[in-house]
């Protein structure tokens, strides 16, 4: 194994923080926690695992805050992960093998995100740059920080996977606990879109906020203020927008728009089995349908179907294929494909099938 600092930064996570460090315990790594103003146990709890333990005061900057961990580490190779996150699976050898292979890049694990009860309902899979050498990368942003170049302050470098995988506990607070945590993500990004009006990225992100509170007409705005300016299609996050962007537009009765906006430029985005399932769900959902065009984008991801972010889509192409089937009439057919895609897990299809079941008794 080679010498790895593992960099945490946090606050009152006391609920998390054990199940995050006794995750690292099998492995020789140096353990650094910053935290950044806890006043539960977090501290106590953390230093049940680790003496290297640091105060730093919240400014308001999550990169601040996570430079500042980068720079108590020993070791150049660092790993960051979130007190929310825990290790489930880890080759030291094949690690060791991927950090040689490409000494100057940012190794990306695999993070499986729950939410709700941290069962497969809510479950999302992505690939997430964690792993690099210190002397070469730092945080940047105030918030939703992203590793860049310490040089050049690009977020544009070598990406190679690492064999780690984490879960991630994912955030499942009220109504208006998301609403206020929305409130505060949003006051920094208006501050860093203050400073960078041309970068999309922030755009983004606050559209990202206003989805998590459902209030897609915001969303709307933002994710089309991002897509006005220029866009680099090598980052995952802008394919993830183009998903939200679509769902934001069937939410908001704008299902025409989405179509004329992406339809010139399918090719571009068609790469992601998820743009496709989009694509698919939009066509359900003009005014009049059109299933059978829908039930092409959902045949090509069946051919096709893990996305960019590394999730299997099967389950969510058969719904949506059982659907065109019901609104073609064809009910037997859409009864199997609903089946299928409860095979899959997919929770929409449960919930159809048993009203399905309630209907005929």
């Amino acid at each position: 194994m080679i010498p790895l600092s593992v960099c945490i930064i946090g606050k009152n996570e006391e609920k998390n923080i054990e199940k995050c460090l006794s995750s690292l315990a099998p492995y020789d790594f140096e353990i650094i926690y910053v935290d950044t103003g806890s006043t539960d146990r977090t501290v106590e709890l953390a230093a049940k695992y680790t003496d290297k333990i640091y105060h730093f005061t919240w400014i308001d900057d999550f990169s601040a805050a996570r430079n500042f961990s980068l720079a108590q580490a020993a070791h150049d190779y660092v790993l960051v992960l979130d007190c929310d996150e825990f290790l489930t699976s880890l080759d030291p050898e094949g690690l060791c093998a991927a950090v040689e292979a490409h000494p100057n890049g940012v190794g990306q694990i695999c993070r499986h995100s729950y939410t709700g009860s941290g069962t497969e309902d809510g479950l999302s899979t992505e690939e997430i740059d964690r792993l690099f050498n210190r002397r070469l990368y730092h945080y940047i942003y105030r918030i939703h920080e992203q590793v860049a170049d310490l040089q050049s302050g690009s977020t544009d470098y070598d990406r190679y996977p690492v064999p780690l995988t984490a879960n991630h506990v994912g955030y499942a607070g009220t109504a208006d606990e998301k609403r206020l945590k929305a409130e505060r993500n949003n006051a920094l990004l208006f501050q860093e879109i203050e400073k960078n009006p041309g970068e999309p990225y922030f755009y983004f992100q606050v559209g990202q906020s206003y989805n998590l509170i459902s209030d897609y007409e915001n969303a709307y705005i933002y994710y089309k203020k991002a897509f006005s300016l220029p866009l680099n299609l090598d980052n995952i996050w802008v394919h993830v927008m183009a998903n939200n962007f679509i769902a934001a537009c069937i939410q908001t009765s704008r299902e025409n728009e989405a179509l004329s906006l992406y339809l010139p430029v399918y090719d571009d985005y068609a790469i992601d089995s998820n743009f496709l399932c989009s694509i698919g769900s939009l066509y359900l959902n003009l005014s009049p349908p059109q299933p059978l065009r829908a039930v092409m984008e959902f045949v090509k991801v069946l051919q096709s179907p893990v996305s960019l972010e590394g999730t299997d889509l099967c389950g969510a192409a058969y719904y949506g294929m059982g659907y065109a089937n019901e609104l073609l009439g064809n009910l037997p057919a859409a009864r199997s494909f609903y089946e299928k895609s409860a095979g899959k897990n997919y929770a929409a299809a449960f919930q159809k099938l048993a009203a399905d079941d309630e209907r005929s008794v």
